[in-house]
């Protein structure tokens, strides 16, 4: 027996197993009310749905079986296999869905389409996944071959935007068809209620599932996993008291040879019914794009323990029963209840359809955010509601759009038949264009034999092609909906894109000189006032147009001007330790600097009131750091490009080793939008209207920090005095400067980049949150120039 570790020793493995397995069975726990509910519910109406339309000149046994077996082999073979088993061992450093996949192909493979991306960025941790060795050769060409293609790169995001956009159409069905599917189950009792009394209760529990996304994943789930678990219980417990009652040879039907005897007796017929079959499966895509609210470990372990034999026991016990009642296909799942049972199954299996919706809600929100940090989505409000899981997030904009779409659908179609048609065909859209994207992921990330990525591209396409093909059907009768969604969310997405990547490309083509800036002089031909200016601008290199306007015409500006770069990389998160890059833009006496401010997509960007502090702690540890290594500073034989940029650790102010810092809590205002701080400036006339400002926000607890200059006889005066100047302009004030822009088109563009520019993403940037807003800048120390881009 092994010793026991002794008192104040640090946490043995084995106790840290018991946490993360804890943890992970809690977190399994959860996603029974976020994840499962939608593919759990699918009892509800897949043999009705199935058996429908012209399958029904085919109620016998024998298609039973065939049902039945096609059903238990879809079950293994998509959501076990394909997304348990391997879709999910390529998550994004816990991130799932289309765009973590995209994500992981945009750091393997030159195909990323962002136009900031520096060399650095590379060298992040997080930004490598898998092994390093050397790709093989047709790997090796294959990613040649795209790189080298901008319409491929192109056409690639297309997919990306089609599928993500897919699974948010799917949002809006899946909440329609799952409440109206459960109000309408009232009908059969003995209490009738006309269409309009039951689709005005659909839309009043659809308003309050919508209105309760505020309260964040984890009290959603704990609220709603209970349903679901219960839930689970009567479905196994009925479905196996089926198999034992009516027809125990039903086990058989296990046997794919069944499926062969289906297809060969139903032909045509049985290929259609194929639309139907496939909602069985639907809600499976929410596994993979709810990761980031949980953990790979959580969902795995609820899958196969409980979500998959719960599900096989329950088709294989309604296929018993209609074995036995042939007149039963219309009502199935409830006609299978034994009696005594009916009503408390009944009651759950309402609140169970009602939850089956939030999984896709979940995993629109995740979708959105990872859409907006890879330059794909206009500015939303993301509110992170668990301080321990960064992935659970509620976005206020999309939950309300999403009711109200859903609330359109359910009023519009009024008919679950024709929803389903539109449903299956979302979730199949998205399932196969995740096969492609993870047929990618094993070739340039995974760096596996590429007839090995063939395989399994064939394998799945064959399945699920097999299936969309069927529900392409319907386009006609209900499944145009998901497509004409579709279309319009990819068109904000791809409008946004265009419209960001063009203006980048205006700023890149208009940077100000860096011969005409040092032409200026170290006082830049005005007069340098105290006080840190803070330029923000898209670009990483250059000096920003925006810079030019101020010189030109104001009498002053500030003695520390820093150009900074807020941009997203293709990671899920970036770490503390490299978040800030430093370096500096002109010759030492401009006092002028660069930061560029790095996130992942999974990254929470919030202003804790230590920007300003972490920002001059950098930019004075960068100064100490390129006195003892010179290479990192502007060449003044050379001064037509920036200095190096330099790695600067900002993990805690305190851990200066350049300043000595001192700290003092104090009380600061913050609203809705933004957070200002108390010390943002010195001025008697921007206190007085900070004052006035106060009087109408709440208050909260801050932190007031101060810089030092620790006595260092050895250290170089000239660096010294450039410290020295750096904490004066700090204690005088930091202002915020952003460029106001208008974009337009140019008068010689064509029609259609004319309607893309001056109308769809002027549309779009009118009515998003603004920049300033996105980076929590202090309304009262913020500077906006007006600009004009012609792109």
């Amino acid at each position: 027996m092994e010793p026991e570790s002794g008192i104040g020793s640090s946490t043995s493995p084995c106790q840290f197993s018991l946490v993360t397995l804890s943890r992970n069975l809690l977190l399994a726990y959860q996603s029974f009310g976020v994840v499962y509910g939608d593919l759990s519910t699918s009892p509800l109406y897949v043999y009705s749905s199935a058996f429908s339309g012209k399958l029904r000149n085919h109620h016998n046994q024998e298609a039973v079986y065939g049902a039945f077996s096609l059903i238990f082999w879809t079950l293994t073979f998509v959501p076990l296999i394909k997304y348990v088993i391997i879709v999910m061992s390529a998550d994004d450093s816990g991130e799932g869905g289309t765009f973590a996949l995209y994500s992981l192909l945009c750091r393997h493979a030159k195909l990323s389409l962002l136009p900031n991306q520096q060399a650095a960025d590379e060298e992040l941790s997080s930004y490598r996944y898998g092994p390093s060795s050397a790709q093989a050769a047709s790997s090796s060409a294959l990613r040649r071959f795209l790189e080298k293609h901008k319409r491929l790169r192109t056409a690639l995001l297309l997919v990306v935007l089609f599928g993500a956009c897919m699974l948010i159409g799917d949002g809006v069905l899946t909440s329609a068809i799952s409440v109206l599917s459960s109000v309408s189950g009232i009908q059969s009792t003995e209490s009738k209620l006309t269409n309009a009394e039951l689709l005005l209760l659909a839309c009043i529990i659809l308003v309050g599932l919508f209105a309760l996304q505020h309260c964040g994943t984890h009290r959603v789930a704990f609220m709603f996993a209970p349903i679901v678990i219960i839930w689970l219980l009567f479905i196994f417990s009925i479905g196996l008291y089926n198999i034992i009652y009516w027809n125990p040879k039903i086990v058989y039907a296990l046997s794919p040879h069944y499926i062969v005897k289906f297809f060969r007796e139903t032909g045509k017929d049985g290929w259609l019914s194929l639309g139907g079959i496939l909602l069985s499966i639907t809600g499976t895509e929410a596994m993979f794009a709810d990761l980031g609210h949980f953990t790979a470990l959580s969902i795995r372990l609820a899958f196969v323990f409980v979500i998959y034999p719960c599900l096989v026991v329950q088709y294989m016990g309604q296929a018993a029963f209609l074995s036995m009642n042939l007149d039963s296909f219309s009502n199935s799942f409830y006609a299978s209840i034994p009696e005594p049972f009916f009503w408390p199954v009944f009651v759950v299996a309402t609140l169970a359809a009602i939850v089956g919706s939030q999984a896709v809600i979940t995993a629109t929100f995740s979708i959105v955010k990872q859409c907006h940090a890879l330059g794909c989505f206009p500015r939303v409000k993301v509110v992170h509601t668990s301080k321990h899981i960064y992935g659970q997030i509620y976005i206020p904009e999309i939950n309300w759009i999403l009711m109200v779409l859903t609330l359109a659908v359910t009023i519009g179609f009024q008919d679950t038949t024709l929803i389903g048609n539109a449903y299956g065909l979302a979730c199949m859209t998205v399932m196969f264009i995740t096969t492609f994207l993870m047929g990618l992921v094993i070739v340039f990330v995974w760096q596996r034999n590429f007839f090995l990525a063939t395989f399994f591209l064939l394998f799945f396409w064959l399945i699920e092609g097999t299936y969309l093909s069927a529900a392409l059907m319907k386009v006609p009768q209900g499944g145009w909906l998901p497509l004409a969604l579709s279309v319009i969310f990819m068109l904000i997405m791809y409008i946004w894109h265009y419209g960001t990547r063009r203006k980048y490309n205006y700023d890149l083509h208009n940077k100000v000189s860096l011969k005409w800036v040092l032409g200026l002089g170290p006082s830049l031909g005005i007069v340098r006032v105290p006080g840190i200016g803070l330029i923000y601008s898209e670009l990483t290199t250059g000096v920003p147009s925006i810079f030019s306007h101020f010189v030109t015409n104001l009498p002053a500006f500030h003695k520390v001007l820093v150009f900074v770069c807020v941009k997203s990389v293709p990671v899920p998160y970036v770490s503390p330790d490299e978040r800030f890059l430093i370096g500096r833009v002109c010759p030492r006496p401009y006092r002028m600097y660069r930061c560029i401010v790095r996130y992942g997509y999974k990254d929470i960007q919030r202003d804790d009131g230590d920007f300003e502090n972490l920002l001059v702690q950098s930019v004075a540890e960068f100064i100490q750091m390129e006195a003892v290594e010179p290479h990192y500073s502007s060449s003044e034989t050379s001064p037509s490009v920036d200095g190096r940029m330099a790695v600067i650790s900002t993990r805690d102010i305190r851990s200066s080793m350049t300043l000595t810092v001192t700290e003092q809590d104090f009380v600061s205002v913050v609203d809705d939008d933004s957070i200002h701080s108390g010390s943002s400036s010195k001025s008697i006339t921007l206190q007085s209207l900070r004052s006035m400002y106060e009087d109408d926000t709440p208050s909260i607890r801050r932190r007031q920090v101060r810089f030092q200059l620790p006595p260092n006889p050895r250290m170089d005066p000239v660096v010294r005095e450039e410290l020295m100047d750096l904490i004066r302009a700090k204690e005088a004030g930091v202002a915020y400067i952003m460029g106001h822009s208008y974009v337009k088109a140019r008068r010689n563009s064509s029609f259609i980049k004319k309607l893309a520019i001056d109308i769809g993403y002027s549309f779009l940037r009118k009515n998003c949150r603004g920049p300033s807003v996105a980076l929590n800048i202090p309304h009262i120390s913020l500077i906006e120039v007006g600009m004009i881009y012609y792109v």
